[in-house]
Formats: C-alpha cells, structure tokens, sequence
C-alpha cells in the first residue's frame, strides 16, 4: 500500500467512470468523471511501496482534520469558489439533498443554515471543498497524507477522502443523520453546553446534580452527561436545557471558568439521540464501505478503523456516544522524544480542531495550517505563529 493513494481517494468516485459498483444514489455531473479518471491515472502511473515512504522524513507527512457542527459560518465556501472541480461538488451535493447547498451556505440566513438538517450537509461539503483547494495549492499534501480524523459529522468527511466511502453515498448517509437527529432534538428541549474548567472541575458530579434538578422539576429520566472531551480541563455537556440552565447558574461551585451555549439544536452525543441510529444505521448498510487508504480514526475511542464492519458499527454508536477527540489527538501525535510532527491541516470552516490542538499539544499545533473557505487566499501553509487562533 502507498502513501500516495491518497490521491486516488480523492476522487472520491465521481460518476460512472470513477465508481466501485452499482448504486442507487445520486451522482455528480458527467463533467466530473474525468477528474475522477486523471487523478486514478497519476496515481497508479506512480510507483514507491509503503516502505519506501516510511522512510521519508516524518515532517512531510500531513494530517488532515475536518470539523463538525457548529463550525458553520454564513458565507463559507466563498473563498473556494475559484478553484477546480467545487462548483461541480456543490452542483453534485444539489442532485443529492435537493436544494441548493450552496446558495444556502454564502448567503443563509444564519438560522437556515444553524438547522442540524443544513448545517451537517454544508459543513460536510464545505470540508471536502476545502480539500479540493488543498490539493489545488499543494498536491504534496494529499499525497502525503497518512491519517484523517473528523469532529462528529467531519468523521463522514474524513472517510470520503480516505475513499471509504464515495461522495454522494457519504453525503446521502450525512442528509440522512442530520434529519434523524434535527426530528430527534425537536422532540426534547436539549442543547449542549462548552465548558472551560479547571484542574478541580468536578464534570461527573455536576451532571449528576443537574439530573436530579431536573428530577425536581418533574423531568423523567432527564439527560445530562460529558458529550465531547476536547482538551484537558475542556469538555462539551449535553442534555435537557433546564440541566444546562442549572449548570451556567452553578458554575463557580463546579469550578468552571467558563460556559458557553453551543450553536446547535439538541443534545447530541447522548442518548437524546437514539430515535436516530435506526435509520443511520439502514442507510450505512445500503453503502458501499471501503477500508480506509489513509488511517481514518474514529470518535467513539480514538483509534484507527481496520474494518468496513467497524466503520458501519462505530458511526453509528458515535450518535449517542461522546466525542473523544483529546483522547484521538494524543492517538494522532503519539511519537517519540525528538521527532518531527506532520503538517496539520484543518479544512473546513472555522479553526476550532486548531485552538484544541494547541491546548493537547503545543508542539503538533506549530506544524498547523488552516485552509479558509471564506477568502480565496494565495496559500494554505501559513506561519502557524502568524495564523489567527
């Protein structure tokens, strides 16, 4: 296996030339099957085992993290627009989800686009368009490419590059949790809660004491848990909004710096969501699940898919499971005293995957770049000293 068929991943199995088998889902225009054709070509004309590229130097691999919901911003995809073949991916995400993506994401209104139901396709979208302006700028970085990780929904983006997936079956599965889990947040108030804490933050114990205010209020089995580990002392809480309430009016007695409510309609990540597995999970199995080419690591324990079984299984437990991204970035960028660490890209809308690498580990996040979907911009390697955090 080599490195280097990253780029045959990426592409993505547009169109009928480009395709594994027979599908029933939507396809891109014809116009993109071409691409799909040069990219294959290039990189099986190339040659160079797995071994060889072993032996390069660590700092010229590349990572490649994708963000999840609540990253989306009106305007995203505008500083994309330019480059080849992303008038074509938005123009193939229409023919899926059936209305205009990207007239949804430049122009909104923000809470059109703030609906899990949008939000999920677009950032989704967003993320691989990003990749393609990437891959314009500095095709050595998809080649270099050895592992993917992606924030809750930016797990299904991650997989599309690594070619586990194609495009339109990834964003099908992708429409298909986003309107699983907006009809399940609407049935229960819920939200979820970024907190800052401190050393002495006592997370498991304030979930409890939030449950039985709920309880107090006449609130059956109410839910509040840790729902994304994101850096030490930093954690997501989701849950019913009255235990959220409870938790921002009592936060100096758990030790929390800082609340913040999240841009998102439920409590996701808990079992709020369980009304939404069963159709995930039906549409995963109508997929077409490749093994990764490039190590792709899953939310639900950090560790790296070896299985199309495990990729089907673990999406779909990730709905009501937390997101252990701290714990995916110590996985990520465990390595010896004194080597180098990958070039870090975060592609997709905002630099949240960067602010949390920055507080796991200082040393990975000055190899970080971001890759903006809002300016065109000239280049995506920036000083990661220089880049805005």
């Amino acid at each position: 296996m080599r490195v280097r068929v990253a780029r045959a991943a990426w592409a993505w199995g547009w169109g009928a030339g480009g395709r594994r088998g027979a599908s029933s889902f939507p396809v891109p225009p014809p116009a993109a099957v071409d691409v799909a054709e040069l990219l294959r070509e290039a990189t099986t004309a190339e040659e160079g085992p797995w071994a060889a590229a072993a032996r390069r130097v660590p700092g010229r691999y590349s990572v490649l993290l994708f963000p999840g919901q609540g990253s989306q911003v009106v305007g995203m995809g505008r500083g994309l627009l330019g480059y080849p073949r992303v008038r074509e991916l938005y123009a193939a995400a229409r023919s899926v989800l059936g209305y205009d993506l990207l007239e949804l994401s430049l122009h909104g209104p923000q809470e059109d686009l703030d609906r899990t139901e949008h939000c999920q396709p677009a950032v989704f979208v967003a993320s691989l368009a990003a990749v393609e302006k990437l891959h314009h700028l500095q095709p050595a970085v998809i080649e270099n490419c050895v592992a993917a990780a992606g924030f809750s929904v930016g797990e299904f983006a991650a997989l599309v590059f690594a070619g586990a997936m194609e495009f339109s079956e990834g964003l099908y599965a992708v429409k298909i949790r986003a309107e699983a889990m907006q009809e399940a947040s609407e049935a229960v108030p819920s939200g979820m809660l970024s907190v800052l804490g401190t050393p002495q933050s006592k997370f498991t114990f304030a979930c409890l004491e939030a449950q039985e205010h709920c309880k107090s209020l006449g609130i059956e089995n109410p839910v509040c848990e840790v729902s994304n580990y994101l850096f030490p002392d930093c954690r997501v809480i989701s849950g019913h909004l009255e235990a959220l309430q409870f938790l921002r009016q009592n936060s100096s007695k758990y030790h929390f710096r800082r609340t913040k409510l999240l841009p998102v309609s439920g409590g996701f990540h808990t079992r709020l969501m369980e009304p939404a597995l069963e159709p995930l999970a039906q549409v995963l199995k109508a997929i077409d699940i490749k093994k990764p080419l490039v190590s792709v690591h899953s939310n639900v324990n950090g560790n790296r898919y070896m299985h199309p079984k495990h990729i089907r299984k673990l999406l779909v437990q990730q709905v009501v499971s937390p997101v252990k991204w701290e714990q995916t970035m110590h996985t990520i960028y465990e390595r010896k005293k004194g080597t180098d660490f990958p070039k870090t890209f975060e592609v997709g809308p905002g630099q949240q995957l960067g602010t949390i690498l920055k507080n796991c580990n200082l040393q990975a996040w000055k190899s970080y770049s971001h890759v903006d979907v809002l300016q065109a911009g000239q280049d995506p390697s920036l000083d990661p000293e220089e880049s805005p955090q």
